[in-house]
């Protein structure tokens, strides 16, 4: 029995005696927020400033900085969030087509935008950044066989570090992860990286997986295929490294999570494990038996 197989069915075997709640491996920085109101930002602006690079999840606006006593470094870039400015508008009676004369008041809302900068952007007196919550962060040094494993793919993503996301980008072909201290574990880092290059491994200048090639929205069945597919392949390359009895449970319990979605359909577990196999021969620049 194969490294693939004996992976395989460990998985299934949580799955069905009952797996622990799947939770990210880094430390949450939370969502994006006011520096100075601690307000946190809503709608599409927690979309906007989530896929910033910077760790730190506080934002303040030029004004606001220079408030504190501190400045905007030079030549950092702002980032543009939106609101919607209510304005009362009055309106003649007639102009409504009624038989009142008064004037009414209706409400316009009225989309604008105005710019902030992430903490990480700015200069501020250590005094006040004493104030603010310490952010957990672990040290740890990188796995070897790992680092090999990543080192050895043929034709690989960029892999650059930022933010509190770990994903994929097929339009840039590269591989964003938080910063190393973030993860609880090394072995929780090498986890998040495998799923990500597994990920990477369906480009159309790869292996062209459907789950990477064509648009797919978020918990669709081929969406969903793919998520099997990538955590399925770092549970093989973890296991190739020598860590997977490390990280096996939360492996099992993410991909306990996508099967829910798919309403228990456990044949999925079979077709995804295939790709998997696939896309881990090709990170491992290794020929399937056969040919």
């Amino acid at each position: 029995m194969d490294v693939y197989q004996i992976v395989t069915d460990k998985i299934i075997n949580l799955l069905e005696s009952g797996v622990v709640p799947w939770r990210r491996p880094w430390t949450s920085t939370g969502l994006p927020r006011n520096l100075v109101s601690k307000k946190p930002y809503r709608g599409v602006n927690v979309f906007l400033l989530s896929a910033s690079k910077y760790v730190s999840p506080f934002w303040l606006t030029m004004r606001q900085a220079n408030e504190l006593g501190g400045h905007i470094r030079k030549g950092e870039e702002s980032t543009a969030i939106v609101f919607w400015k209510i304005d009362d508008v009055k309106q003649r009676a007639e102009d409504l087509d009624t038989e009142e004369t008064e004037q009414k008041t209706r409400r316009r809302f009225l989309l604008r935008f105005y710019r902030v900068w992430n903490l990480e952007q700015c200069e501020l007196p250590q005094s006040f950044l004493d104030k603010l919550p310490k952010m957990e962060t672990h040290q740890h040094d990188p796995i070897e066989t790992v680092e090999k494993i990543i080192a050895g793919m043929p034709n690989p993503p960029e892999i650059v570090r930022g933010g509190s996301k770990a994903f994929y980008s097929p339009l840039t072909d590269r591989i964003t992860l938080p910063p190393r201290e973030l993860f609880i574990s090394a072995e929780e880092e090498a986890a998040t990286t495998t799923h990500e290059l597994v990920h990477s491994s369906g480009s159309h200048k790869r292996l062209a997986r459907e789950g990477i090639c064509e648009a797919a929205p978020f918990g669709s069945p081929v969406y969903s295929k793919e998520e099997l597919t990538a955590e399925f392949g770092a549970a093989y390359l973890c296991a190739e490294a020598g860590i997977s009895n490390a990280v096996i449970h939360n492996q099992a319990a993410y991909v306990a999570g996508w099967l829910k979605k798919l309403r228990d359909d456990r044949k999925l577990l079979i077709h995804a494990a295939a790709q998997a196999q696939h896309a881990v021969d090709y990170i491992l620049n290794r020929r399937p038996c056969g040919q």
